[in-house]
């Protein structure tokens, strides 16, 4: 029996919006390897998004584990997009809590 040994590309595609997509469903990089790191096996992490493949998640830890350090990088870019665009929303958004309050305060006069 002769086993066909290949490279395989990760199942990992870059967006229209620079976010790293695990094959060809929208869920996010950072998902799948957040979960990782907190534990999840990849047979829960397909059981919790459902449109990956167990292959794809085996595939996408892979190449984390192989390339750590670049995967890294990239969610702590990520992070710091998050928290920018988290800032400019809290800037230009009013405050939620009073609107809260004030529609509670109309419902019990």
């Amino acid at each position: 029996m002769n086993l066909l040994l290949e490279r395989e590309a990760p199942p990992l595609r870059e967006d229209e919006t620079g976010a790293i997509r695990v094959g060809e469903t929208r869920v996010l990089l950072e998902t799948v390897i957040r979960a990782f790191q907190d534990g999840a096996s990849p047979e829960s992490i397909v059981h919790r998004y459902s449109t990956l493949s167990l292959s794809d998640v085996y595939n996408t830890i892979g190449y984390y584990l192989r390339h750590q350090a670049n995967v890294e990088e990239y969610l702590r870019q990520r992070e710091q997009l998050a928290d920018t665009v988290r800032r400019r929303l809290s800037s230009i958004q009013p405050d939620l809590s009073l609107i809260r309050t004030r529609l509670l305060n109309q419902q019990n006069p």
